[in-house]
């Protein structure tokens, strides 16, 4: 936005002030990461990541740019997490490689996390349990830990209290009246706190353009019956690994129709053998079997719980759809049921995947109107009961792409919030607050940091593009051997192209490229350039516009010059 706050600029008195500096998650899904700080003291909300578009091309993960807290990092007295999803802690490994300090979770989520950090060789030594409804102190903060629903068990939202007012941050959540594991959202702790005065709320926006409520997680589990019921065969079920109440609900159904539970996929098992561990997950002995173990049951009795949900290219689903799964095969007759819907931009990933499986012979069970998934995050009914219960003086919508902030301000504004006390954020952003007013002050380093392989941000915009370039119109490159003393061409030019042309069927393109650059290196000759930058400038700017003109493509051109 233009304005400074949702409702205009403003501008604070000479004082202590409390600064609230988001580092990712708004105007986008994920990249959740929030800096709270008071005088020279700072408290870190969630660290997390986001994954690739399709134009970050061979990019693995991003995450936010956290210079400014490398910048702050003796300032900085704790990370407090609300749950463990991978756009909330997915940072963290990379986080705490450059910065030793406290982080402060549930079990679960720490649980998750601490499996990431050992993939990643970082010491776990700084990780504190906690559980919902503790309260520990960092510096000038004090955090309570409440309790909320969302779609991965001991999630929290947090109640952070400051030399001049108290935060509550929401973290993901919903308002499920029948939770899996029977534990509502701690309502009464959020009326409290409302009672006693809230000075700034930060909300979840993720839903806040549904309208109603949003189902209950137990919905799931009575739509899992009539898949189940008609399955002759094999049931194969992808959902998120995260999403461990819905894992408990299958295996429930599979007990109820006396069917062995197996678990496929790297971070399925990872999350079920720490939900069994830490017991989030409850199964009778002997109900889950190991992978290699199915085929010492009839296809009846088996139920394979995978991820893959979302269509991502090397999970084991996709793979499977593929036929390219040494441990799994599709057969005719197998059901196959996706618990999710699509994140956006994931819609063609999965459309193929679900094609691929059709065309192998098996039954797809997938889509809304299934009733075989729903969210974890609040709608626009539950939004307004949170807003009720908490009655901040100032509120930030936080978690979700523009539009979906800008709805959330708007809901605010509809129950009675001043539209002068609504700030959309932008990542980086320093929002700045006193008991009585706040504003816009200014701006720190943000943006985001690429992960390639075991690169960490030395892939960025100009490595992108050249990756982008390569991927529509490939690459030329033109080899030439010059006599370094007298500055001639003694061999070549040779023209190797890839991705551009086939060589054999433009054998007439590919000899007048030769001719092009033969004759952009006689003109350097006859205008004394020997500098190689000069040549190969030359030979670029002629080539160039040369294809351009005969093709229609700009492939990357790459002069290569040997010397003798």
């Amino acid at each position: 936005m233009t304005n400074k706050c949702y409702g205009g600029a403003c501008f604070l008195p000479k004082e202590k002030k409390l600064q609230i500096i988001p580092l990712g998650g708004l105007g986008e899904i994920g990249k959740n990461m929030t800096v709270v700080r008071y005088d020279d003291e700072i408290l870190l909300i969630d660290a997390g990541l986001s994954f690739p578009d399709e134009e970050m091309l061979g990019i693995d993960l991003v995450i936010p740019d956290f210079t400014y807290l490398l910048e702050n990092q003796d300032k900085i007295k704790a990370i407090v997490l609300t749950h463990g999803h991978e756009d909330h802690i997915g940072a963290l490994p990379y986080v705490l490689k450059k910065i030793n300090v406290p982080v402060y979770g549930t079990r679960l989520t720490l649980g998750i996390l601490e499996g990431r950090l050992r993939e990643n060789g970082v010491d776990s030594g700084m990780l504190h349990p906690v559980k919902q409804g503790d309260t520990i102190k960092a510096g000038l903060f004090s955090v309570n830990f409440i309790r909320v629903n969302h779609s991965i068990p001991d999630a929290v939202g947090l109640a952070i209290t400051t030399p001049i007012g108290t935060i509550v941050h929401t973290g993901d959540f919903k308002l499920d009246y029948t939770p899996i594991d029977g534990k509502m959202t701690d309502f009464r702790r959020f009326s409290d706190l409302g009672n006693k005065g809230v000075l700034v709320m930060m909300a979840d926006s993720t839903n806040a353009e549904r309208e109603g409520h949003t189902p209950s997680e137990s919905t799931v589990g009575s739509s899992f019956d009539k898949p189940f019921h008609n399955a002759q065969a094999r049931i194969i079920l992808a959902t998120f690994s995260s999403n461990v109440h819905r894992i408990q609900q299958v295996i429930n159904t599979a007990i109820r129709y006396k069917r062995k539970v197996a678990v496929l996929g790297r971070s399925m098992v990872n999350v079920v053998n720490i939900s069994l561990q830490l017991g989030y997950i409850n199964a009778p002995e002997g109900t889950i079997i190991d992978i290699d173990e199915i085929n010492n049951y009839p296809p009846d009795q088996i139920v394979i719980i995978t991820t893959g949900s979302q269509g991502e290219p090397m999970s084991a689903l996709t793979r499977m759809s593929q036929s390219d799964y040494r441990k799994v095969s599709i057969v005719p007759g197998d059901t196959i049921i996706i618990s999710a819907t699509p994140i956006p931009g994931n819609e063609k990933l999965v459309s193929r995947t679900i094609d691929n499986l059709l065309k192998l012979g098996a039954n797809v069970v997938y889509g809304r109107e299934n009733g075989i998934h729903v969210s974890g995050h609040a709608s626009q009914e539950e939004l307004k009961l949170m807003h009720n219960l908490v009655r901040p003086k100032f509120f930030i919508p936080v978690h979700g792409e523009y539009r979906h902030l800008i709805k959330h301000a708007k809901l605010a504004q509809e129950l009675g919030m001043p539209k002068s006390n609504i700030f959309i954020g932008e990542n980086g952003q320093i929002l700045e607050f006193t008991k009585n007013k706040g504003c816009v002050a200014g701006r720190v380093t943000s943006g985001r940091i690429l992960i390639d392989g075991l690169g960490v941000g030395d892939v960025g915009n100009i490595v992108l593009r050249d990756r982008r370039q390569l991927s529509q119109d490939g690459i030329i490159i033109i080899v030439v051997t010059m006599d370094k003393e007298q500055g001639v061409v003694v061999a070549g030019p040779d023209i190797v192209s890839r991705g551009f042309v086939y060589v054999r069927e433009s054998e007439e393109l590919m000899d007048d490229v030769r001719n092009r650059v033969e004759e952009a290196l006689a003109k350097c000759e006859d205008e004394g350039i020997t500098e190689w930058s000069g040549l190969k400038s030359a030979m670029r700017d002629a080539l160039g516009r040369f294809i351009f003109e005969r093709t229609r493509r700009r492939p990357m051109i790459l002069p290569i010059i040997m010397e003798i």
